[in-house]
Formats: structure tokens, C-alpha cells, sequence
């Protein structure tokens, strides 16, 4: 097998892994950023118009509303997924009773469609049909009731609990094999050290599962930007698009529309606003990562 070393039979291999990532994925990104500067209904020829999208997306009202829509729901749903899920799979790492059933039921909303996960938490939330507000009714509570979803205030944060619920069983699992594969005579050091059980967590699980926590931050960074099926379903993007995120607005823009060019800058600047914050959340745990080694 040595000449599988050799650095051209290396590339050779990769041609191919390249070639697909090429046409199916990074074509397509460049494809969308060359229609955002055309005007284009997807009837005829796309008319080349500058940065004329992109001005008008600035002085776009309902722009800055999904954008704020989207940013409540990245703040909330990082914060929560990203320690609660942890937390919960230190927890499940143990050796408890019950245990193996907990994971599965955990889990188990990972593998729910999306659409469906929309629909479930339809019959929750919704302000006239949904559970709560009936039991609120119930219980003489009535003066409680909320515009759970489809309001212009609460929305964006129940698509967030909501995006939690269904994704927190998948980080969780990532947290689990990142805590398996720290070396069982480590902790046991640890422990015989005298180290408290939160000394354990901070000195030595965070450090040794850097790598893991730096995966899970970006997939929800990445998973956010992406929300889509599950506003199409609670709400619709309404009322007057008080509740659309940037990807809901992009296609509404792009499908219901026929504004290719003007979705396609949505879509451009959605992109673009993902890769800024994973780029900044990697470099800043890269420094902190450079200080605790120095340390």
C-alpha cells in the first residue's frame, strides 16, 4: 500500500469527493449570489441590476423583522441547547436506572419530520385550538391566554422552545459519545485527587471535550439559520409577516413572489450572517483555547 502515500495518488482519490461537493453544493451558492444581483421573475432572461437588491433590503421593513425574529431565536435556542444539553447528557452518562429508557425518549423528537413536529406543537400553542390556553381556561386562569404563536411579540420564541424540544435528544447523543471517549483512568485520577464534582466539569470534562462543544455550537448555529418547516407550520410567517425568519421570507419572496433575484439576496445575506457569527464563535474559543493552554 505505499503507493497510496504518495501525494498524487492522495489527490487522485479526492478529485471525486470534490468534483460532488463542487457541483452540488458550492454551484448552487454561487448560482443564488449571482441572481441577487438581477431582477428576475423566472419568466424571460435575468436582468443584471447591481446592488439594487441589496439596497432595497436595508430599507426593507419586514427584512429587519425576520432578521430580529431569527437573532431571538439563535440567542435563545444556543443558550438553551447548548448548556441544557450538556448538563443533561453528564447526567444520562452516569450509570442510573433507567437510563437507556431516558435516552430513547430523549431522543425520540430527533427523528420526528419536521412538518409533523409543526403540527404537534400546532395543537399546543395555538391561541384558539391549543392545549394551553384551554387549560388555562379551565383552571380559571383565562386571564393568562397568549398569542402563544401567530402574534407579534411571542412567536419567535415559542419557534425556539419548540426547535429546542426537537433538537435537543440529537446534541445530547454528540455530548454522550464526546464524554465516552475520555479516558475512564483521567476521571478516576480526578476523583481519588479529592476534585468536587463541578472541579471534574470545569477542569477537566470542558477542556477534554473542547472539540465536541465547539461541533455542537456550530451545528446549532448552522440548524437555526435553516428553521424553516417548523414557522411554515405554526405560523406561517403572519400575520403580516410580523413572525417570518430570514429563510421564510427569502422563500416567500423567491416562490409566492417570483422576486428570484430579491430572495436570492435574502438568502445571500442569511448565508452570510451564519458564517459571520461560526466564524466569530471559532475564533473567539480558539483564544480562550490559546489562554487555557498557556495557563
Amino acid at each position: 500500500m505505499h503507493w497510496l502515500s504518495k501525494k498524487k495518488y492522495k489527490i487522485c482519490l479526492m478529485i471525486p469527493t470534490l468534483l460532488v461537493y463542487s457541483i452540488f453544493i458550492m454551484l448552487p451558492i454561487v448560482v443564488a449570489v449571482g441572481y441577487s444581483f438581477t431582477k428576475y421573475s423566472g419568466i424571460g432572461q435575468a436582468r443584471f441590476i447591481g446592488l439594487k437588491n441589496y439596497v432595497r433590503l436595508f430599507q426593507d421593513e419586514i427584512f429587519w423583522i425576520s432578521l430580529k425574529n431569527t437573532m431571538v431565536m439563535f440567542i435563545l435556542a444556543f443558550v438553551l441547547l447548548l448548556t441544557l444539553s450538556f448538563q443533561i447528557a453528564l447526567l444520562l452518562n452516569k450509570r442510573l436506572k433507567g437510563v437507556d429508557f431516558s435516552k430513547a425518549l430523549i431522543f425520540s423528537p430527533a427523528i420526528i419530520a419536521p412538518i409533523i413536529v409543526g403540527i404537534i406543537w400546532v395543537y399546543f400553542l395555538d391561541p384558539n385550538i391549543g392545549i394551553i390556553n384551554n387549560v388555562l381556561d379551565a383552571i380559571g386562569a383565562g386571564n393568562l391566554k397568549q398569542k402563544w404563536i401567530g402574534g407579534d411579540t411571542l412567536s419567535p420564541y415559542s419557534i425556539a422552545i419548540i426547535y429546542f424540544w426537537q433538537q435537543l435528544g440529537y446534541l445530547v447523543t454528540i455530548f454522550i459519545a464526546g464524554l465516552k471517549m475520555i479516558p475512564g483512568d483521567v476521571l478516576e485520577a480526578v476523583k481519588i485527587d479529592g476534585a468536587s464534582a463541578v472541579q471534574e466539569v470545569r477542569y477537566v470534562i470542558i477542556p477534554m471535550m473542547r472539540t465536541t462543544i465547539s461541533t455542537v455550537a456550530i451545528l446549532i448555529i448552522t440548524g437555526v439559520f435553516k428553521i424553516f418547516e417548523i414557522v411554515q407550520q405554526t405560523t406561517g410567517g403572519g400575520p403580516n409577516h410580523l413572525s417570518e425568519t430570514l429563510v421564510t421570507y427569502s422563500y416567500s419572496m423567491t416562490f409566492s413572489s417570483s422576486d428570484y433575484g430579491y430572495g436570492m439576496s435574502l438568502a445571500t445575506v442569511t448565508l452570510l450572517l451564519s458564517l459571520l457569527i461560526t466564524a466569530v464563535y471559532s475564533r473567539v474559543t480558539k483564544e480562550r483555547g490559546a489562554k487555557g493552554y498557556d495557563k
